[in-house]
């Protein structure tokens, strides 16, 4: 069996963290969405097909040409024109019944496991509590009867998860959809055609974790999820003086000084150096090649790779880019002062996080000028820089 991989969007909605990647290589609790999608089909599947656009470079160094010991074909979706255009692009390379996964979510093996033992075609649905927000499942007997987008009457609470087993028919099924009022070829459209055309379709109800990551603060919210089972380990090196309490993993080639203080569940990546006399704390990811540095506290963060906060810096409820650098005394606020939720722009909209604590988010290589203060929910835009002893009010 085939795995069809959906990794071609930029994911718009997470800017600036993808201005130089693809959504699906972000990390979320370390390791990159795509990853573990691959992961969680590795035991159900033969080889894997991914459907790449967007900075397709970057998905193929990451992935390569084999992934746990299956093979890995690539197929390009230069426009990006739905879901259904891109299963089509798989056509010339698919052979027999196959999944489609979405490589910018965080699904277990139990999920696909369920989508491939239902046989035929089959949809991974999820009971939820507000079903209007997404593509509504209705059926009779554990078969498909309906699916409609976004209703503002849920003919049930089970939501539709877009992930997928389909059988070879899918594609003339996509042939034959047009374009949406949206101006996508849905593939929700083609499972239509399928039921027109007497095609049972299994509705599989999963009830387990499931992580749609589709905005910034939403990588916090899954990695903290993530690492509330993370068991301890210490591969690399830690000094005498420095303290390690809860569950914290050290990877090899990561240090941590003497004098720093870490409260898991917190990762180190390798690479990363830690300390002297610091604090990390709450569901934090230090990244590969990250350095946190004297007198410095990092809470619930998330920092990729070769960031740099070196010291008297705070760093709360944040996602840092690669290769950001905080100033001396850079401070970020995460907390508005009349408790509202915070509040951050997305696509030109000011959203609410639905956090009460959240601070920023920098896109790559991001700077901030010494003894700079950030604003709850600011965004600072790959390159983007503060100068010294600025208060950064507002997005840049």
């Amino acid at each position: 069996m085939q795995a069809v991989v959906v990794a071609a969007g930029e994911g718009t909605r997470m800017r600036p963290l993808t201005a130089n990647r693809p959504k699906p290589t972000l990390p979320v609790a370390g390791t990159p969405l795509i990853e573990r999608v691959l992961a969680a089909a590795a035991p159900y599947v033969d080889s894997y097909v991914l459907v790449v656009g967007y900075r397709d470079e970057v998905i193929r160094e990451l992935v390569g040409d084999s992934y746990r010991g299956h093979p890995v074909e690539y197929v390009q979706q230069t426009e990006q024109l739905g879901t259904a255009h891109a299963v089509g692009r798989a056509a010339d390379v698919v052979d027999g019944r196959f999944l489609v996964l979405n490589g910018d979510v965080v699904v277990t093996d139990e999920l696909v496991a369920g989508l491939v033992d239902a046989g035929g075609t089959a949809v991974a649905t999820k009971p939820v509590p507000d079903p209007s927000n997404y593509g509504v499942v209705s059926h009779d007997g554990g078969r498909l009867t309906e699916l409609v987008e976004k209703p503002a009457d849920p003919p049930s609470n089970l939501a539709n998860l877009g992930l997928y087993a389909f059988e070879e028919s899918v594609f003339d099924a996509i042939d034959r959809t047009e374009l949406s009022e949206r101006g996508e070829y849905e593939i929700t459209d083609s499972i239509g055609h399928l039921l027109d055309d007497g095609e049972d379709v299994s509705v599989v109800e999963y009830d387990g974790p499931w992580l749609d990551v589709g905005r910034p603060w939403e990588l916090l919210s899954a990695t903290e999820t993530l690492l509330e089972g993370l068991e301890g380990r210490i591969d690399g090196t830690v000094e005498d003086g420095a303290t390690l309490s809860g569950p914290v993993v050290v990877e090899e080639g990561a240090r941590v000084r003497d004098g720093a203080y870490i409260e898991g569940p917190v990762v180190v990546q390798s690479g990363a150096d830690v300390g002297p006399n610091c604090f990390v704390r709450g569901a934090t990811v230090v990244g590969p090649d990250v350095r946190v540095g004297n007198a410095v506290e990092v809470k619930n963060s998330v920092l990729m790779a070769g960031t740099n906060v070196a010291h008297h810096a705070y760093v709360g409820d944040s996602v840092l880019g690669r290769d950001v650098n905080f100033g001396a005394g850079t401070k970020v606020a995460n907390l508005r002062h009349d408790d509202e939720n915070v509040r951050m722009t997305v696509k030109g909209e000011r959203v609410d996080t639905g956090r009460r604590k959240f601070g920023v988010v920098c896109g790559d290589e991001a700077k901030t000028g010494i003894n700079s203060s950030l604003n709850p929910g600011v965004v600072l835009g790959a390159g983007a820089m503060s100068t010294p002893g600025e208060a950064v009010m507002r997005d840049r």
